[in-house]
């Protein structure tokens, strides 16, 4: 029975992430779709797995038919010249109006990229560090992750012997990264390194799932974040190695007449384990988006070809392989964070390793 309640959930979840994509397809905007020509998914995919400053929700039609973006503004913080402006995204109007401070005058394009000229139209250097749609959701993740973890110590303090509600739901998740992951690939000196890998094992964990509901921010499939936490597990690595491991890299046990070709080979190494982390993440996670944004416009695209028929004909298909893919991205979220984990706990360990 508690099967059969949790396929249901699935689906019907499942269900609520289809409509809400299609009615961000479902736009008809003259810059992606053309009349009398087939319509083109590629921006509006891109639009909604690429970072922006504003988090749009959704569009509703007026009386007059025309459509207006809901979002909710987020704030804009750019250091410009010495000078520190702030203001909310709502005052770019959607990027069909500039901002103006004193002498400064900023404009944002449809990729959100904002640019700073003065009064008399000459560029001027920008530093944005502004809250964008992924650091709010960041920020979000990081308060959930805080919220359940703290559920999860008063719970220990209230009830040592039997784990319940969260703790009861979290604590073989904990101890599977420990044991299993953690201790098992850096071995005795593992303790120095769990908070890390934990804290990073389930603030991709919390993101991957959170990126599969609609409206969300896709975080984990924004290269620059699975840049930082490569480079994170880079520089621990790195710091933590001890003369075996630069022994191995600097003299491998190989032949010496293999040592010219090995040496580069081995410090290559040292830098591609950080970027394969990068990419794995990155490249799997939006693959994901990418893989169900372009099934549900498999509909429009048969409509705006073939007329309604075609769509109506197109849209059983297309559903069954979105609920499909979603189902296995509800894995993937799982799976990736567990993947990146191991891997940094095994270059951890390699670096930290005793001779034997």
């Amino acid at each position: 029975m508690k099967t059969k309640i949790h396929i249901l959930r699935s689906v019907l979840i499942s269900l609520s992430v289809f409509v809400s994509t299609t009615n961000i397809f479902a736009e008809n905007h003259p810059e992606e779709k053309v009349e009398k020509e087939t319509y083109n998914p590629v921006p509006k995919i891109m639009h909604h797995i690429q970072n922006s400053h504003e988090w749009h929700l959704f569009d509703y039609k007026d009386n007059e038919g025309k459509l207006h973006p809901v979002s909710i503004p987020l704030p804009v913080i750019l250091y410009t010249s010495g000078n520190l402006d702030f203001f909310m995204s709502s005052d770019f109007h959607h990027g069909h109006s500039d901002v103006q401070k004193e002498n400064r005058i900023y404009s944002i394009d449809e990729h959100s990229h904002i640019t700073a000229v003065n009064t008399e139209q000459k560029s001027m250097s920008i530093f944005d560090i502004s809250i964008t749609k992924n650091v709010a959701s960041m920020l979000i993740s990081v308060l959930i992750l805080f919220l359940l973890l703290r559920a999860t110590s008063a719970g220990y303090k209230k009830n040592k012997y039997a784990p319940k509600k969260i703790q009861a739901f979290l604590e073989p998740l904990i101890l599977f990264v420990r044991d299993d992951i953690i201790k098992a690939n850096i071995g005795p000196k593992y303790k120095k390194y769990t908070f890390f890998l934990l804290t990073v094992f389930f603030f991709i964990f919390i993101n991957n799932l959170m990126g599969l509901l609609p409206g969300s921010a896709n975080v984990t499939g924004n290269v620059s974040v699975t840049l930082v936490l490569s480079v994170f597990t880079f520089i621990i690595t790195t710091v933590s190695a001890n003369k075996n491991y630069w022994k191995h890299i600097f003299n491998p046990p190989t032949p010496l007449v293999l040592m010219p070709i090995m040496v580069p080979i081995e410090i290559f190494g040292v830098f591609t384990k950080p970027f394969a982390l990068m990419i794995r993440l990155f490249a799997n996670i939006t693959a994901g988006h990418i893989t169900i944004l372009s099934l549900i416009s498999l509909i429009f695209i048969a409509q705006s070809g073939a007329g309604n028929g075609a769509a109506w004909g197109v849209a059983p298909l297309s559903v069954l392989f979105v609920l499909f893919i979603y189902l296995i991205e509800l894995l993937v979220a799982f799976l990736q964070a567990y993947i990146f984990t191991l891997l940094s706990a095994v270059f951890i360990g390699l670096a930290v390793k005793e001779d034997h």
